[in-house]
């Protein structure tokens, strides 16, 4: 990175933190926890999608849509549905009971129990989740700096920590909205660059269509597979529960429209997100093809973790030689290949073009299978190393090809939605903590002074946790993959506790409980023993629960604040 590159970044990161822990310094519990609830419905939904859009959005997604294509969009098909049935049916519950949490709701329905019980599962699932969404852009850092990897995570999260624990949930909420704004224009421009290096033949339309011809623009697969991680049912059913879940249940999310003052201002939020969410990961997905695209003109790596694969060379010099002279054959062939499909297709030759289709078809196999020999090479000579690549790909791209000034500002993006979605994260750990454990348990009796200072106190510990965690994050997988996994396990048991507790005015509090421990006994059970994909735990999670708990002995429910 050059002095313009550090410039950027640091006058964006800079300007940040001091916006966050200066202007809007909480100094009631009501402020830390609920932002005053004061907020417009455009910062409540800016915040809500900062919120969900952390760092590994912006850099495991277009690594998944450069190697699978585009139909991780798949996951997000049942949002929308969700965000009206929360904005119509749960919303308005909230706002009647002015709950500082989630949580609160279900000792007013059931029992403290319960309500400990849940609030714990919100803990685990998102204390983990903060962690991943704190290594991610440290990957970034650790590329620009070459620094350890536990170096970077311990800065950005000391960052994060700082402007979180001074302002609270509305320094998350405004910052949110300045965040979000460097973001988009951050991958506009990035989307722009890699359109605009395409050889002249090569238009968008023709690169979307050679983008296809090598199956990336897949977008919906109907199989009614349960093995397939991303297929339309998938999408609707178990993406329609992850999302009522995680805007109805998780605190993360449920805090950011909290803080709107109006019920109104509440549910056009949720709504505004429901309805840019969708657009937006397609983008994103579409700058990972078009990074794919521009590597099918361009000679790519041999393996997107240079730092990895120079360790490789150094152990085996003259097979990572062999690999990479392999790799420089195979993509001239391909090369010339693409060069005559953009002829055929020019010329309307439709037997040329279907010839040059199969051979640019070929050639990306062959490419594929030597990147797998390349895995297999690194994972030989550096055991317990991860192989996996996808999440370099992005950054390598931005650091490689990007002119400087631009890198500055796509590193920015990168680090705002980390700190955007670990913030939002580290509060409502804290506000949780404090609400329903400290307050309920602990200490009773105290003033809001006391309880504030606490809230601070359980921000900080949190996100000293989540930095401890993310030194285990390079041991995961695709980390997109790994966060909405690791959610999976946990949403669908709360959620079905909380639908229960909505709709259902015959069920006790002891069926509740019961019926939610094993929801996530059997959602665990599952995970280990079975090959269903993960967005089906949120269903198999939530069915459970309710069915346990309509088969529990009826008995007088606790108090009706129901929907009905």
């Amino acid at each position: 990175m050059s002095a313009l590159d550090w410039t950027i970044l640091l006058v964006t990161i800079a300007a940040i933190v001091a916006y966050g822990t200066l202007r809007d310094r909480a100094t009631t519990m009501d402020g830390f926890l609920r932002a005053g609830a004061d907020l417009r419905w455009w910062t409540l939904g800016l915040s809500i999608m900062a919120t969900q859009a952390s760092a590994i959005t912006f850099l495991s997604v277009p690594g998944q849509a450069y190697q699978d294509g585009m139909g991780f969009i798949q996951f997000y098909f049942g949002l929308p549905i969700a965000m009206v049935i929360l904005a119509a049916l749960i919303v308005p519950i909230y706002h009647r009971l002015r709950v500082y949490t989630a949580y609160q709701y279900l000792e007013i329905r059931f029992d403290r129990r319960t309500r400990r019980l849940v609030a714990a599962l919100f803990l685990i699932q998102r204390g983990l989740s903060v962690g991943l969404s704190i290594y991610a852009p440290a990957i970034v850092l650790a590329a620009v700096l070459d620094w350890p990897v536990f170096t970077t995570n311990l800065a950005l999260g000391t960052v994060t920590i700082l402007y979180t624990v001074a302002g609270g949930s509305r320094a998350v909420a405004r910052t949110q909205t300045l965040q979000m704004a460097v973001i988009l224009c951050g991958m506009v421009a990035a989307f722009g660059y890699a359109l605009f290096q395409l050889p002249s033949e090569i238009s968008f339309g023709r690169a979307l269509d050679l983008a296809g011809t090598l199956g990336k623009l897949q977008l919906v697969d109907a199989s009614p597979r349960f093995d397939t991680r991303y297929t339309l049912w998938s999408g609707l059913f178990g993406g329609l529960f992850v999302a009522l879940s995680y805007f109805g249940t998780d605190q993360s999310q449920v805090q950011r429209y909290l803080a709107g003052g109006p019920l109104a201002e509440s549910r056009l939020g949720l709504l505004m997100h429901g309805f840019i969410k969708i657009p937006m990961q397609l983008f994103v997905l579409l700058v990972g093809v078009m990074v794919f695209v521009f590597y099918q003109v361009n000679p790519p790596p041999l393996f997107f973790n240079q730092a990895e694969l120079a360790r490789v060379r150094q152990a085996a010099p003259a097979e990572v030689a062999a690999l990479e002279a392999e790799q420089t054959h195979i993509f001239q062939d391909k090369r010339v290949a693409i060069s005559q499909l953009m002829a055929a297709q020019a010329a309307h030759d439709a037997p040329a073009t279907a010839q040059a289709r199969a051979a640019t078809r070929a050639g990306e196999l062959r490419l594929r299978e030597l990147h797998a020999r390349t895995g297999k090479l690194i994972a030989r000579k550096r055991p317990g190393v991860d192989t996996k690549d996808a999440d370099y790909i992005f950054i390598r791209f931005v650091l490689d090809h990007l002119p400087h000034g631009l890198i500055g500002i796509l590193v920015a993006v990168i680090l705002c939605a980390a700190m955007s979605s670990s913030a939002g994260a580290l509060s409502a750990l804290g506000s949780t903590t404090v609400v329903d454990f400290y307050q309920l348990s602990v200490r009773p009796n105290e003033n809001d002074a006391h309880y504030l200072r606490a809230a601070r106190l359980f921000t900080g510990l949190w996100g000293a946790l989540a930095v401890g965690f993310a030194g285990f994050a390079a041991l995961l997988d695709n980390l997109i993959q790994a966060v909405n996994i690791l959610g999976s396990l946990f949403y669908g048991p709360m959620l079905g506790v909380f639908l229960v507790g909505f709709f259902s005015r015959r069920v006790h509090a002891r069926a509740a409980f019961v019926a939610t421990l094993v929801g996530q006994i059997a959602v665990l059970l599952v995970f280990a023993f079975s090959s269903i994909t993960f967005l089906w735990y949120n269903v198999i999670g939530c069915a459970v629960v309710v069915l346990v708990a309509a088969a529990w002995p009826t008995r007088s429910a606790q108090t009706d604040v129901t929907a009905g």
